[in-house]
């Protein structure tokens, strides 16, 4: 597929790809470092074509193919993205597809635009990752190091480090989702692999019985990792999605 841009009201530049069809639309969105060309991704915008589903995958500013760096960047500016792309490229609410970091900024949507969401999957959602993971896990001297030149660097298990910056951790207090009430009047599955080691299953949980709503379910997959894309993990996304159609508001 081509690969299309959206301006941004902030000036940024997102790339995306985008098919029509019929609703509720699907939209995927990513994880932290990752892009719109993974497996999940791909895989998903393939099922969604052949169902006759609209879809839309894009990546965020400092992601893949759109503008800026990703050390400029934070979670914030990546849910102000999403924002956009859901709201100017989509006609009708969606079902937003999120994985790991996308699980937050899904999350962050239902407060911004609930017209717009007529469901969630999560799949390894990592809401409030910034606060909960890195900032709990730092050592003293890494949160001066953070405090003194602006920026550490992680491993990654994925590719390279990751840099961490101290707007990342102080933007993302602004936008925890798990410290006030979060409500999800809508079908909502969450997805969480038993031997994630990215996200624990106690994360999964908090989410389950923090989240407001009536029809909210977790499946646990024993043996799954972070990833999450093997072909039975991938034909459970496609399940998923489709349980949140049927169950979704006309």
């Amino acid at each position: 597929m081509t690969t299309a841009y959206l301006e941004t009201a902030a000036g940024r530049r997102i790339a995306y790809h985008r098919h029509e069809g019929k609703g509720p639309g699907i939209v995927f969105l990513g994880g932290f470092m990752s892009d719109m060309e993974g497996t999940k991704a791909v895989a998903l915008q393939d099922w969604a074509r052949g169902q006759g589903r609209g879809f839309l995958r894009f990546d965020y500013s400092g992601h893949g193919q759109s503008s800026g760096a990703f050390s400029d960047g934070c979670i914030g500016d990546w849910a102000q993205d999403a924002q956009a792309v859901i709201t100017q490229l989509t006609e009708g609410a969606q079902i937003l597809v999120g994985s790991s970091m996308g699980g937050w900024i899904s999350a962050i949507l239902t407060r911004e635009i609930p017209d717009k969401i007529a469901g969630i999957v999560g799949i390894a959602s990592a809401p409030d990752f910034t606060e909960d993971s890195m900032w709990a896990d730092f050592t003293p001297e890494q949160r001066a190091e953070l405090a003194e030149k602006g920026q550490i660097l992680l491993p990654s298990d994925y590719d390279d480090p990751y840099t961490i910056t101290h707007r990342l951790i102080t933007d993302g207090r602004e936008n925890l989702v798990l410290r006030a009430p979060l409500p999800m009047p809508f079908p909502v599955r969450f997805l969480q692999g038993t031997a994630d080691a990215d996200v624990d299953v106690d994360v999964a949980m908090r989410l389950l019985h923090h989240a407001e709503g009536d029809d909210i379910r977790l499946t646990l997959v024993k043996g799954a990792d972070h990833r999450f894309s093997t072909p039975d993990c991938l034909r459970l996304i496609e399940e998923a999605v489709q349980d949140v159609i049927a169950r979704a508001a006309p």
